[in-house]
Formats: C-alpha cells, sequence, structure tokens
C-alpha cells in the first residue's frame, strides 16, 4: 500500500528508536532540555520509580492543557495519587468492566450496521474505532449524547500537543472549552445527582474531604483522554497488524481464543500510546548519563516495546509471542486503569469485525496517514473493503 505520512509522525518511528537505541539511549535534547529514554529497561525504570522519577506536571502553575491535568491521577505522586486512584480503582475492575460487556457489543453490532449500508468499504477508523469507545465513556460519564462529537474533538486536540512546543490558540481554545464544559457538567451533578462516574466522585469523600475543583476536573480530562483515544487506536492498529500479517485472520477465525493473545502483540507491536512524561525528582544515574534534578524525562514506551534485548524478533508481529511483558499500558503505580475496558472494547470489536466481514483487509493504494501526535500512535482513516453478503 502506498503510505503517506508526516516528516514530523511518521507511520513507521520504528527504525528511528531503533538507532537510538544503539547509539544514544539516553539522550538530550538541547534544544527543548528534555532527556529522551529508548530502552526497555530504562523506559520501565522511569515508570517505575515514582520517588525517583515523578509524575507532576509542569511545576506549581501548569498553564495550556496542562492545567486539565495538573490534579490527575497521571500527574500526581503518592501519597495523594494512592488516594485518587482508590476512589476509581471499583469502576475500572475486571469484574466491573466485564458488566458492561452486554452493551458494548450491542454497541459493536449498531454500528457495523450501519458500516453495512455502505457496501463493501468503510473507513473503520470513522466508523466504528472512532464511535465506539466515545460512547462507552460519555455514557460511564454520564456525557450526553449530543455532546460526543465535541468530546472526541477536545480528546483529539489534547493529543495533538507536545511537550516540546508551546500550546497553540487552538490547544488553548480547547483548554478554556473543557473548563467551562465540564465546570457546568460538575455542578449539574452536584445538583441532580445521577448513575454515573462523575457523580460518583463527587459524593466520594478522602479522609473526610471532598474532592477539589481541580482534582474533579483532572479527573473528567484524563477519562476523556484515556477513555477514547487508546482504544480507538487499538482497534485500529489491530486491523492494519493483521491486514500486514498474511494467515493471521483465517487463523483467528478458526482459534478464537487467540485473539487476546493476538491484541497483546499489537499493543506491543504498535503502541496507542507512544511516550510517557517524567520528570527527575533528584539527581539521578540513567543509563550511564547524569540526570539533574528537575530534568524533563520523555520515556519512549513505542521504543521500550521493540527493544531487542527483551523481545525476540522485535521487529516482527507474532501473535504466539509469550510471554509478552510489553509496558503500552505503562508499569507500575500508575499502570493504565482503564486497560481492562480498552482490552474488552477491542476484543469485542475485532472479534465482531472478523466474524462479520469476510475478507476484511485495507483498502490497497490506500494513502495511511498517522494522526498529528508524538504521544499517541493512530492513523487518521483507514480505508477497509470486505466481501458484501
Amino acid at each position: 500500500m502506498d503510505v503517506t505520512q508526516s516528516a514530523q509522525y511518521p507511520l513507521n518511528p520504528f527504525p528511528h528508536y531503533e538507532q537510538m537505541r544503539a547509539a544514544a539511549p539516553v539522550f538530550q535534547d538541547d534544544q527543548s532540555g528534555s532527556w529522551h529514554v529508548f530502552r526497555y529497561d530504562d523506559v520501565q525504570r522511569v515508570l517505575s520509580e515514582h520517588a525517583t522519577f515523578s509524575s507532576r506536571m509542569g511545576g506549581e502553575n501548569p498553564s495550556g492543557t496542562g492545567q486539565l491535568f495538573a490534579a490527575s491521577l497521571i500527574t500526581t505522586d503518592p501519597p495523594r495519587h494512592r488516594q485518587l486512584r482508590s476512589l476509581v480503582t471499583q469502576a475500572f475492575t475486571p469484574k466491573s468492566v466485564d458488566a458492561l460487556a452486554p452493551r458494548i457489543a450491542a454497541l459493536t453490532g449498531e454500528l457495523l450496521d450501519a458500516m453495512t449500508t455502505g457496501g463493501g468499504s468503510a473507513d473503520l477508523i470513522r466508523e466504528l474505532a472512532y464511535p465506539l469507545p466515545v460512547i462507552v465513556i460519555s455514557e460511564l460519564m454520564g456525557i450526553p449524547a449530543e455532546d460526543r462529537e465535541r468530546f472526541k474533538h477536545w480528546s483529539a486536540v489534547v493529543v495533538s500537543q507536545t511537550r516540546t512546543a508551546p500550546a497553540s490558540e487552538r490547544q488553548d481554545s480547547t483548554t478554556s472549552e473543557m473548563v467551562e464544559y465540564f465546570l457546568a457538567l460538575i455542578d449539574q451533578r452536584r445538583s441532580r445527582p445521577g448513575n454515573d462516574l462523575i457523580s460518583s466522585l463527587l459524593a466520594a469523600e478522602i479522609e473526610g474531604h471532598k474532592l477539589t475543583v481541580p482534582e474533579l476536573l483532572g479527573f473528567c480530562s484524563l477519562l476523556l483522554v484515556a477513555g477514547n483515544e487508546t482504544t480507538t487506536n487499538l482497534i485500529g492498529n489491530a486491523v492494519l497488524c493483521l491486514a500486514e500479517s498474511p494467515g493471521t485472520h483465517a487463523r483467528l477465525l478458526d482459534e478464537p481464543a487467540l485473539l487476546p493473545q493476538t491484541l497483546e502483540e499489537v499493543l506491543r507491536f504498535r503502541s496507542p500510546v507512544q511516550s510517557m512524561y517524567r520528570v527527575a525528582a533528584a539527581e539521578t544515574v540513567l543509563g550511564g548519563q547524569r540526570i539533574p534534578s528537575g530534568a524533563p524525562i520523555v520515556a519512549w514506551i513505542g521504543s521500550a516495546n521493540r527493544d531487542e534485548q527483551q523481545f525476540e524478533r522485535a521487529a516482527e508481529f507474532d501473535v504466539d509471542r509469550n510471554p509478552n511483558r510489553h509496558l503500552a499500558f505503562g508499569h507500575g503505580i500508575h499502570f493504565c486503569l482503564g486497560a481492562p475496558l480498552a482490552r474488552l472494547e477491542a476484543r469485542i470489536a475485532l472479534e465482531s469485525l472478523l466474524t462479520r466481514f469476510p475478507g476484511l483487509s485495507v483498502t490497497p493504494d490506500a494513502q495511511l496517514e498517522r494522526m498529528e501526535s508524538s504521544i499517541v500512535y493512530g492513523l487518521k482513516s483507514l480505508p477497509v473493503n470486505w466481501l458484501p453478503e
């Protein structure tokens, strides 16, 4: 297929990662001052050692999109992180998530029914991978159906930002819109609680204290972005991986029990989250380099998951890979709470696609472009074909 890719966000960043693992596994960018970490062991350490590598964002007074996440799970350290995480853990336990399976299956069926009206071709991102997670997380949060498009737009703008560039006018505008919207929603739930996650968070207490407004905003923003971007890209990346792996489609139809393991390999091979940010809480040594206290650090998960020292034939997509200790959902105390939900949605979506659309493949000569983000990895669109009934 003909692949169109921007120089800034290439569809195939993996050769660059390979070069960096070999030549400069812990590297400082002179322009931004940020340190970049590429090898598995170093990335795992950065993600795990929270006392050395802090998750705080943007100092004491974050600006731009950062203010939305300033008091969220991903930007706090223990002990506050532990307290905040305990509030939402119950909503994302495997048991709680499994209870959502019938609704997810029904939504998937409705979206695939709509796809069939176009004959034997469609844009998989627009028709399935994009709306499914947005609807699921919107329903969990009690977001009205008419606001879903705004929801997804905000999410796309947030993930398009990079930490090395100043916030654009569009990002600042989006931040203002999100803050205004979520504050209004929080006020509404205060007076009229519902059976949704935001109402539960408003009622929750930590050691006798309610959550602060910045903490509530942090939860809303995190659920918005993490609740749909990862899953959208996991579904799209899975279909792309299968299209590039002859025989795997047919094998999954014969061996459906192999699907969860296949998704784990998709998570490794094309990680929806490519990088994670940390700050050195104290001077330390990483990969033989001395990192000063306060230095910003980018841990490249997408590179760690292709590290030849950790994975045999790391550059190959192998659905039989087991064990598969990828870092796609992070590691340590910040391991993604929504991982069970993302896995469930992707499994149901892929299972339904494979059984309902025989011969599913990426449209020949499709021009695939990566979405504008160095943080996440996904496609802007994914034209697919199948054999119509």
